[in-house]
């Protein structure tokens, strides 16, 4: 299959690497369709949208019709050949305003349903950073009008396949609340496939497993890291002052703070009765993954990490999205 390039940094593009479970799972849901709608989740640059785009190449090789969009990084895609529906794409381009691509994701829903009344008959809709552009009280909402979609299609087709992308773990409990949608985790990259991404970039780079042991795995951290000149400390500092990790430390009482001293240590130390308001918190500002299902391939979006990982900051149930997150707070803590 044709492997899509990604641009890294100006100047720099990479081939697709790796990620041959979720690839995987996307040929199982052609093959017989999604129910309920998929919602894949996972750390913050793990490779989510990057899996997303390579699955519209997949869908189509295999005869779907698919509809990408991406209102963050303002991206609305279809190849077909339907007048009316590609006009209502470039009218959406052309508007290309935040509010636009706010409507844009309900008008996603809508582009499919058109494909449906015009026949055809194995159609896919992927979104992906949806719930940031609609609101996260409306997560939920867009989900039940994905799964209205698969299960009231507007005339007879043979597959529907519907994912969601998000990192957002306020709005993962919102939906997790009804039986609109499976929810599956997706991790960072496994150590070969990132050594390969790693082995595409040129010039002068820290030795692998130093960056390995910073990122877990994480591409977009794998990015940032390239384009800061590889200065660790420059993008720890940056992701302390973006998640705000010194207001939350300074604001927590000593109980709490030594609470945070042992999930630094071990995440799974959060799965008390005290530790629980902490560790939504920490969900809340994307610092970790909570509820971490059995590493059965079957519950996840590809190649799910190991049972445990401490240099990792990998627990069994929770886990700090990366190993620079966990040091992030390990810094402020240290500061507080």
């Amino acid at each position: 299959m044709e492997r899509i390039k990604l641009r890294l940094a100006p100047g720099l593009e990479v081939l697709f690497t790796d990620r041959e479970l979720a690839l995987n799972k996307v040929e199982e849901w052609a093959a017989s369709g999604t129910f309920p709608v998929q919602v894949v989740f996972g750390p913050e640059g793990c490779g989510k949208t990057a899996w997303l785009k390579q699955s519209a190449v997949l869908l189509r090789r295999l005869g779907f019709d698919v509809v990408y969009l991406n209102p963050l990084e303002k991206e609305l895609y279809a190849e077909l050949d339907l007048p009316d529906v590609k006009r209502r794409i470039a009218e959406i381009l052309r508007e290309a305003t935040d509010e636009a691509w706010a409507r844009a994701v309900w008008a996603a829903v809508d582009l499919a349903k058109e494909l449906i009344r015009a026949g055809r008959r194995k159609v896919a809709v992927l979104t992906d950073d949806v719930f940031q552009a609609i609101g996260f009280n409306k997560a939920a909402v867009y989900v039940k009008g994905l799964l209205g979609l698969i299960e009231y299609p507007p005339r007879s087709v043979d597959v529907i396949v519907a994912v969601v992308a998000t990192s957002e773990g306020v709005t993962r409990r919102e939906i997790g609340r009804h039986d609109w949608a499976d929810l599956l985790p997706m991790w960072n990259m496994p150590r070969d496939g990132f050594k390969q991404l790693y082995d595409q970039i040129p010039g002068e780079k820290p030795p692998f497993d130093e960056v390995w042991r910073t990122t877990g795995g994480n591409p977009r951290l794998l990015q940032v890291l390239y384009k800061a000149g590889w200065d660790v400390k420059a993008v720890l500092q940056r992701v302390v002052d973006r998640r705000k990790i010194e207001t939350l430390v300074n604001g927590l009482g000593y109980g709490e703070r030594e609470l945070l001293r042992s999930a630094v240590e071990d995440p799974d130390s959060l799965l008390t009765r005290e530790g629980i308001p902490l560790m939504d918190k920490l969900v809340d500002l994307n610092l970790i993954v909570d509820a971490i299902p059995p590493r059965d391939p079957h519950f996840w979006a590809g190649e799910p990490p190991p049972e445990r990982d401490p240099e990792l900051g990998i627990g069994r149930r929770v886990a700090w999205q990366t190993p620079l997150h966990r040091e992030a707070v390990r810094s402020a803590l240290e500061s507080a």
